[in-house]
């Protein structure tokens, strides 16, 4: 492949049906595998990654995107540490603030949602280093705790949507997830990320949907609005997005979720986030999206287990030569 390609398992249908496609990207030489963390929208991320381990022997894996207030980061930390020994040394962690969709139905609020994930970061890799650690926080605090089984170089993948979030990111992380970006932002904020992270490596992945048919346009829309709801101001401005549209969105959504809320997207706001059109045109548009941006890697949202085999095959090879 020109571009490594990624894939993102939304586990919203049997555990074992999620494998079967983890065991196909695998098979496709695929870059890694993403599992969505969604709390109760979906079935348990690490049951998930556990299983697909098992059936799998080289592929990376780990939870796409995981947050700092469903879990005690202790409890991520023992279950990442745990993943990458019973997978050999596959693990990763992808962690965010955590979005709407996740937080809300357990009615949890992000409360300095920056500061969460900086001490997140912070307290992972000393333990993952082996270190005790102490630490009193506002979202969570440790009290003389140590791992003694995790590798230190455990890779800590950040994702968001918001500059602060970047510049963490490009500071403390070994690389971000820019996922569902405005595509007229996908260029700085990839510079900026650069410039964070300066001459160390970090890898940058990008992921959005690919749309090659009207039902998966659709798809796309609903996905966008617990997006464009929780993205920062400028987006919002920058699409002509109104506080009256952030609030039917979020109503929809409370009370009939994503499907429900789409109707509430304009059509005009689609294009500027997603890879739509022919297969040639959207191969054509990713490869210049990725390679005038200086794009590590294409992570591909999977979220409905029928017809994704074919889904995954038929975006593979897009990005073959």
């Amino acid at each position: 492949m020109t571009v490594p390609m990624s894939v993102s398992l939304m586990p919203a249908a049997p555990v074992a049906d999620v494998v079967e496609l983890a065991v196909l990207a695998e098979e496709l030489g695929l870059a890694r595998c993403w599992v969505y963390d969604e709390g109760l929208v979906t079935r348990d991320v690490y049951i998930a990654l556990t299983a697909i381990a098992a059936q799998t022997k080289r592929i990376p894996l780990g939870p796409g995107i995981t947050n700092p207030f469903v879990r005690h980061p202790g409890a991520t930390a023992a279950t990442i540490a745990t993943l990458d020994e019973f997978s050999g040394g596959r693990a990763f962690v992808g962690l965010g603030a955590g979005g709407g969709l996740t937080l809300d139905p357990l009615a949890i609020k992000r409360s300095r949602p920056l500061t969460a994930v900086s001490d997140m970061v912070t307290c992972l890799r000393r333990l993952f280093a082996g270190e005790r650690v102490d630490h009193e926080g506002h979202a969570f605090s440790f009290q003389n705790a140590k791992l003694d089984y995790a590798r230190p170089d455990i890779e800590i993948i950040l994702a968001g949507r918001g500059p602060k979030m970047m510049a963490l990111g490009g500071d403390v992380a070994d690389g971000f997830n820019l996922s569902y970006i405005h595509k007229d932002l996908l260029g700085s904020h990839a510079r900026s990320l650069r410039r964070f992270s300066g001459d160390r490596p970090f890898r940058i992945t990008y992921s959005t949907m690919i749309a090659l048919t009207d039902e998966e346009y659709e798809a796309a829309r609903a996905q966008l609005t617990f997006r464009l709801v929780d993205s920062p101001s400028e987006v919002k401005d920058l699409i002509g997005m109104t506080p009256g549209d952030v609030a039917s969105v979020r109503a929809a959504l409370a009370e009939g979720g994503p499907r429900a809320a789409a109707r509430h997207i304009n059509p005009d706001w689609v294009s500027a986030f997603v890879i739509s059109g022919t297969a040639a045109e959207c191969a054509a548009e990713l490869h210049t999206l990725m390679d005038t941006n200086d794009i590590d890697e294409f992570q591909l949202p999977v979220l409905d287990i029928e017809g994704a085999a074919a889904f995954i095959e038929r975006s593979a090879e897009m990005f073959r030569p």
